[in-house]
């Protein structure tokens, strides 16, 4: 019997392969959890983004409506759809949390045509870690 011949590349595939495997885990894992938390985690995020003066509204509840919808719209959505969504921010920073990158920029592209909110203040980075401060929950240990 042949002996099998293992390339530098293929090991290098196995690697690829196993990472990708593990941040798609990952990423279930926190989307789930979102889903499952979602008043608790969008009542903390909310109450963040108001005491940090980053967004101004008429009506909390009417935000908190609009990223529950968001949370819940987030686990049905296509890995691509997602990664579109995130593009203009993902070099944000690193290692990201793809649940707060979603929400980061819903909330810099999508949210400020929203009827309750009257304007959003601050950088993209400023916004990123508020929303993350509520989300870095959701990371697996």
């Amino acid at each position: 019997m042949a002996k099998m011949h293992i390339s530098p590349n293929n090991a290098t595939d196995k690697t690829i392969r196993s990472i990708d495997r593990k941040r798609e885990q990952e990423r279930r894992f926190m989307m789930k959890k979102a889903r499952e938390n979602a008043d608790e985690l969008v009542s903390k995020l909310v109450q963040r983004l108001i005491d940090r003066e980053l967004v101004e509204t008429t009506s909390v509840l009417d935000l908190r409506e609009a990223f529950v919808n968001q949370l819940n719209q987030l686990s049905s959505l296509e890995e691509f759809d997602v990664q579109l969504k995130v593009a203009p921010i993902r070099t944000l920073v690193q290692d990201a949390n793809i649940v707060t990158l979603y929400l980061t920029q819903y909330i810099i592209e999508d949210l400020i045509n929203h009827p309750a909110i009257l304007d959003i203040f601050g950088e993209d980075l400023e916004i990123y870690l508020a929303t993350d401060s509520v989300f870095k929950v959701l990371r697996p240990q």
